[in-house]
């Protein structure tokens, strides 16, 4: 093999190249000045018995296996306690993380990683290429029912035999052979060789995607399910580990004492993570100003005007990340089955509105599913999308008229036959306020809203059941391509709330998977055009996070992804 990539801090500025080749690097936001030489110096002398902070970055999540998990607060957990072959750091770069090093074939297809040596389980035991080949194949098995298997290993050779070959209507003409895979541990376990079906540019983002996490075969298979709801039965890898757990109240993390892996362990100085698990803003507020809480994600928004800008010496930091708020119309569900329904839902919505007045301009309106920040072989894939003008036009006052017009030619004259909806929201952030808005703007069409606000625990299995009418929902980045979120709307994709079936669409997805870049973003520019034609979902706002953070907080990080780096993080005393 040649084109060989060494994947050692040394070589820092080749892999920022590597990385701008395949779509380039988003900033992050260092926001207490990450941890460099004089960072460390000052968590050393920060370090002693007992050290740790607490933050609060969402509820109970709905599941800490990797494999299952699809949500933000999850992730923020896991990429604490768990490391998969590389991982991203303070830069938005790859680095090593169990690998110390891959190379990938000329042709693309064959990536081979070598793991280091000496890994550990946090239980002690040894850690192999042996552990990566099961869960790569266990992410395809349809058993697990992975919500990420075709985004993250749907480009793997041998997939569709893995998942039993299924037609366009989604059923199986094979028996599944989830080890068909093709991916495959060497005898002494050092090693890792993945063959890709087609070439992927992007795939070590994959590699460095926390879904593709090891797991250890004898405790899922010991534990099925619960594994991984129980600090005892929590086998993992990462530079921390669950000591503690306590349902809706916290989760604490303590520094795993057998973690070998990427993160520099001279700068993992604190002893405990706490992670407290509340879903109510004011409650979150009220531990920050108590001081019991360093970090803290659910800000109430009627708190935000009185907030002082980190900019301006505050604590309310406010970052762009690389993610859309969207509403999700049940399109299997009459009235939603009717495209002209769908456009006219997504045209009666003044954008500008809804971001500037109700999200308080903490938000940025969206008139793309696909956002800022993103890139395609020509720039950003934003900016060359629909011929460069937008898909939904700022002059709200035509597109209320063009919404009333679809909805007569729908057979719902000022919303007469229209059933009464329900819109379904858990109550964090701006999510209520922006349903009852909705409520309202439906009304200009004759149409009658009710809110359903469902707690978070329940929430996300109803939207993934299609149990619902119209839905809240969003997707942040997990690695800079478009084809990240527009997959999610493939038929089958597990992330598909919607339900959105369209083979015509599925089509462009599968021609875009080629190692052509121009080839790749024309039919990723195709793809988003017929998307937004259907209205396959409605775009509102371009995600921005927000959230209080103490200046004694020090080491953190918030990425472009939306995601918290916690491993360095310590106490200034």
């Amino acid at each position: 093999m040649k084109n060989k990539r060494i994947i050692a801090a040394a070589m820092a500025t080749g892999m920022a190249v590597s990385l701008a080749a395949c779509g380039g690097s988003a900033s992050t936001t260092d926001t207490t000045g990450t941890a460099d030489a004089a960072t460390t110096e000052a968590a050393d002398a920060a370090t002693g018995e007992g050290t740790g902070f607490t933050v609060q970055l969402g509820p109970n999540p709905e599941t800490l296996d990797p494999a299952l998990n699809a949500a933000v607060d999850g992730g923020n957990t896991l990429i604490t306690i768990e490391e998969p072959l590389l991982i991203i750091d303070e830069n938005n770069e790859i680095q090593p993380g169990q690998a110390e090093s891959y190379e990938v074939s000329d042709d693309g297809l064959v990536w081979t990683f070598h793991l280091r040596d000496g890994l550990k389980w946090s239980d002690g035991s040894d850690l192999t290429a042996k552990d990566f080949e099961y869960s790569f194949k266990r992410l395809a098995c349809p058993d697990t029912a992975a919500p990420y298997a075709e985004t993250v290993v749907g480009m793997i050779d041998g997939y569709q035999d893995a998942i039993g070959n299924p037609d366009a209507d989604g059923n199986t003409t094979t028996d599944p052979d989830w080890d068909a895979l093709n991916v495959v541990a060497s005898e002494d376990g050092k090693d890792l060789t993945i063959t890709l079906s087609y070439p992927c540019s992007y795939f070590d983002k994959l590699a460095a995607f926390v879904a593709t996490s090891p797991v250890q075969q004898a405790t899922v298979e010991a534990n099925g399910d619960a594994w991984c709801t129980e600090p005892d039965t929590y086998v993992c890898n990462g530079p921390y580990m669950i000591t503690d757990w306590i349902p809706s109240e916290r989760i604490v993390l303590s520094k795993n004492p057998n973690y070998v892996g990427g993160w520099d362990s001279s700068k993992i100085v604190s002893d405990t993570i706490t992670l407290l698990l509340l879903e109510d803003s004011s409650a979150a507020y009220a531990a920050y100003n108590s001081g019991e809480a360093q970090l803290v994600k659910d800000v109430p928004t009627d708190e935000i005007p009185s907030l002082t800008r980190a900019e301006d010496g505050g604590d309310f930091y406010l970052d762009e990340i690389m993610g859309t708020y969207y509403i999700s119309l049940n399109d299997q569900k009459e009235p939603f089955t009717d495209p002209n329904v769908r456009k006219a839902l997504s045209l009666a919505i003044d954008r500008d509105y809804v971001a500037n007045t109700i999200m308080q301009g903490i938000y940025t309106p969206a008139t793309a599913l696909v956002g800022p920040g993103i890139v395609d072989n020509e720039g950003y894939f934003k900016d060359n999308a629909n011929g460069g003008k937008p898909y939904i036009s700022d002059d709200y006052e035509a597109n209320l008229e063009e919404a009333k017009q679809l909805m007569t030619e729908a057979g719902y004259p000022d919303g007469e036959g229209f059933p009464v909806v329900e819109y379904s929201a858990n109550d964090a952030g701006y999510h209520i306020p922006v349903a009852e808005y909705v409520q309202q703007a439906w009304g200009e069409l004759g149409i009658t809203v009710n809110i359903n606000k469902v707690e978070w625990a329940s929430f996300l299995p109803m939207r993934r059941a299609g149990d619902y009418d119209i839905s809240r929902n969003g997707w942040s980045m997990d690695y800079n391509d478009p084809s990240n979120m527009l997959e999610l709307f493939t038929t089958n994709n597990g992330n598909n709330d919607g339900k959105y079936a369209n083979p015509a669409f599925d089509k462009l997805i599968e021609e875009s998977r080629v190692a052509d870049k121009a080839t790749h973003f024309e039919k990723l520019h195709e793809a988003e055009d017929m998307l937004m034609a259907d209205a396959a979902c409605i775009p509102v706002a371009y995600y921005n996070d927000f959230w209080l953070q103490s200046p004694s907080l020090k080491g953190t990080w918030h990425s472009p992804y939306g995601y918290w780096y916690l491993q360095y993080g310590y106490i200034e005393e």
